[in-house]
């Protein structure tokens, strides 16, 4: 990249597009992987994809004008190598800053993402203008040269994002596509700043990128897997079971010994809602969105020989984790089917369930498009007109999403109730908070909810359940949701730990 008489600033064309191509792919890997290491903390809701868009698209503005005026008013070459070398010690550090900041401080953890992402993103943004400043050796050209390092830009960017959406992140855990990221934009950066013989400032990015993998070795909140959905842990309690942890939340525990093992209050109260609903241990047709560690059509299986169980599970690797690290490869009379739940109950007949299970919405995101009307409508479609649905719901605070899907449940069954502490389903009780699980019971048929309240009691639930009519009450005038209208990312809230 010397001078010549045909390229004055010493920047050939190739090493321009090189530049611009690979700093604006590297802007949209940083967006894109910020979103899988908020995703545990915050969830991966239409919020927060806005909220890492937002901060991207105007560090993207910020650089583009900065690096412009910077590239006007000094010589630009000396300043590419800096930028690029600080954005990859940045993004280095990157995963251990945000993992320790949402462990030890979540209410920094807004913050510290923001720097993490505007940093590296502003100072990327700027090479784009700088590059072109030094490709620009007559006015006749700068129409040229403008237009094709734009569109340079724009191709890095596609490429960015599908390389990182479609191939590195069902691939290669997040930390280490960051830390590869880092360290190839530093690499990027030596060559240039040790030409403008600055001997300490390559030293220090090298340190600061080995820092980074250090620090991400060390830092909590890691995962045993990274899954295309989620961070994936697996734990073994001292009884013996086995517990999936996915994005910090935990979501089923296994006893691969005792298929009927049900550790958690809300699968606890599902199975009682089966026990009355359909008579003793006659086999049922079943459908269950999301697979979690399998706990229910395990538990069908055995208490109900001869069930069928359909089960779409969106996330392969939740399936892999189920085969490999659990040992559920083989449930007998269990089909587990990789693919979206709402799409899934598009291929299954009509009326040709008796039971659909859904488990599917997690503590700090849904997949709204499973809580419509349109989407219940589906499933009332492939239940038989004495079918069951049962879900199990997650809200906090004022509950305004579980008391909208239940409105949206009552828009499209007959009976409809819920169960939960009586304190969540709108009853005094010494076991009343402010939220968390509960389960909603729908059908065009009447259910028992007497019945229902006395299987959870011999199940040591500590629940109770409300009729249709007290159902009603505790809905209110909730909103039904629709595909054309469902803001459930706007009426969840998350859990909040205000004790102390």
């Amino acid at each position: 990249m010397t001078p010549t008489p045909d390229d004055p600033a010493g920047l050939g064309h190739r090493a321009a597009v090189a530049l611009v191509f690979g700093s604006s792919a590297a802007v949209l890997v940083v967006e894109i992987v910020a979103l899988r290491l908020l995703a545990p903390y915050l969830g991966l809701t239409l919020e927060t994809s806005t909220l890492v868009i937002g901060i991207a698209l105007a560090a993207i503005a910020l650089g583009s004008w900065g690096g412009g005026r910077i590239a006007d008013l000094t010589g630009p070459r000396r300043l590419i190598g800096p930028a690029l070398g600080i954005s990859g010690a940045v993004v280095a550090l990157t995963p251990a800053v945000l993992r320790t900041t949402a462990e030890a401080a979540p209410g920094a953890l807004l913050p510290a993402a923001m720097l993490t992402i505007m940093v590296p993103g502003t100072l990327l943004s700027a090479v784009t203008p700088m590059a072109t400043k030094l490709r620009l050796d007559s006015l006749e050209r700068t129409g040229t040269v403008v237009g094709q390092l734009s569109g340079v830009g724009t191709l890095g960017a596609i490429v960015g994002t599908v390389v990182t959406g479609f191939v590195l992140i069902s691939r290669v855990p997040v930390t280490a596509i960051l830390l590869g990221l880092g360290a190839t934009l530093v690499l990027a950066a030596l060559p240039m700043m040790w030409a403008a013989r600055s001997r300490g400032g390559t030293a220090a990015l090298a340190l600061a990128v080995g820092a980074g993998g250090l620090a991400a070795a060390v830092a909590p909140g890691g995962c045993d897997v990274e899954t295309t959905y989620h961070c994936a842990n697996v734990e073994t309690a001292p009884n013996g079971s086995t517990t999936l942890v996915l994005d910090n939340l935990r979501h089923s525990a296994v006893d691969l010994d005792d298929p009927r093992y049900l550790e958690f209050e809300y699968i606890r109260a599902i199975a009682s809602v089966t026990d009355t609903a359909f008579p003793e241990g006659e086999a049922v047709d079943a459908y269950h969105l999301g697979a979690g560690g399998l706990t229910i059509p395990r538990y069908l299986a055995a208490e109900r020989p001869g069930t069928r169980s359909v089960v779409s599970e969106i996330d392969g690797g939740v399936v892999r984790i189920d085969e490999q690290r659990l040992g559920l490869g083989h449930v007998p009379g269990v089909d587990v089917r990789v693919e979206d739940g709402r799409l899934g109950l598009r291929r299954l007949a009509d009326d040709s369930r008796d039971l659909v299970v859904g488990d599917a919405f997690g503590g700090v995101s849904v997949p709204w498009h499973l809580t419509t009307r349109e989407a219940l409508a589906d499933v009332r479609r492939v239940l038989r007109p004495d079918g069951v649905y049962v879900a199990n719901l997650i809200d906090y605070g004022e509950q305004r999403f579980a008391r909208a899907e239940v409105a949206t449940m009552r828009a499209v069954f007959d009976n409809v109730m819920i169960a939960g502490q009586a304190g969540d389903v709108g009853l005094d009780s010494p076991f009343g908070s402010d939220g968390g699980n509960l389960v909603a019971i729908a059908s065009d048929r009447p259910l028992d909810p007497a019945a229902i309240r006395a299987a959870m009691d011999r199940r040591d639930t500590g629940w109770t359940v409300r009729d249709p009519a007290g159902t009603a009450a505790w809905v209110g005038d909730a909103q039904v949701l629709t595909d054309d209208y469902a803001p459930v990312d706007q009426l969840l809230q998350p859990y909040t730990n205000t004790a102390g």
